[in-house]
């Protein structure tokens, strides 16, 4: 099984971009089993990859079934592959994905999506009682030319309930998700060293995630909360 993506993979998307209903998705459904094998392949071979140097417990490849009942949006299926890796909890923190979409839409994230109110609340305690040693992850050269040196993601308007508006940190304490993201190309994404280019900037986001782990699993004393 190759462990590139390949072309199919994108020209059923743009396929069913066109024809985003049941009927025609039924009557194609073996196309898209034979590309859901190709891409679960690749995923699996991000998650070796991965597990060569972090430990991973856990891959999810999400389903291509849209889930309408909340959304104005009532077209059935996504026209993308998307999957997510999981570090073993409680000792380490964070997780990386990997989108797959046609029209150079394709990216990688990596970070902290939806972190639990107590994790949120101890990032932003970290932050406001240090920020140098984040600040020093994102200024370093070779993590922001893959990664950038600022997160993205969501954030409060002014300052968290607790928090002084006027802190030098508050634009790290204002947010509530802390999020890196890499886009690519459809020339990149079929591109057989592709492949190699996610793993590499999925291991430089180590120094981010391993500062944050040591942050969530010990408290502002610095004593460990696991055994």
């Amino acid at each position: 099984m190759s462990v590139s993506v390949q072309k199919s993979v994108f020209q059923f998307f743009k396929k069913l971009e066109k024809n985003n209903n049941r009927d025609w998705f039924n009557e194609n459904k073996p196309e898209f089993k034979a590309i859901e094998a190709e891409a679960k392949a690749f995923y699996n071979s991000i998650l070796k990859n991965l597990n060569e140097h972090d430990d991973i417990d856990k891959l999810k490849i999400f389903r291509i079934y849209r889930d309408v009942r909340f959304s104005k949006n009532k077209l059935p299926y996504k026209t993308h592959f998307g999957g997510s890796f999981h570090r073993t909890k409680p000792r380490l923190r964070g997780g990386y994905y990997l989108h797959i979409q046609p029209n150079n839409e394709s990216f990688i994230a990596t970070g902290f999506w939806q972190p639990e109110s107590a994790d949120l609340m101890r990032i932003r305690k970290e932050f406001e009682m240090d920020d140098s040693e984040i600040r020093a992850i994102l200024a370093d050269k070779k993590f922001n030319t893959i990664w950038g040196d600022s997160f993205i993601g969501d954030e409060v308007k002014s300052a968290p309930r607790g928090f002084n508006k006027d802190h030098k940190a508050i634009d790290l304490i204002k947010k509530k998700q802390y999020i890196f993201t890499k886009k690519y190309s459809d020339k990149e994404v079929l591109d057989p060293s592709f492949i190699n280019e996610v793993d590499l900037a999925f291991k430089a986001i180590r120094p981010f995630f391993d500062y944050m782990s040591d942050v969530l699993t010990t408290d502002l004393n610095g004593v460990s909360l696991i055994d």
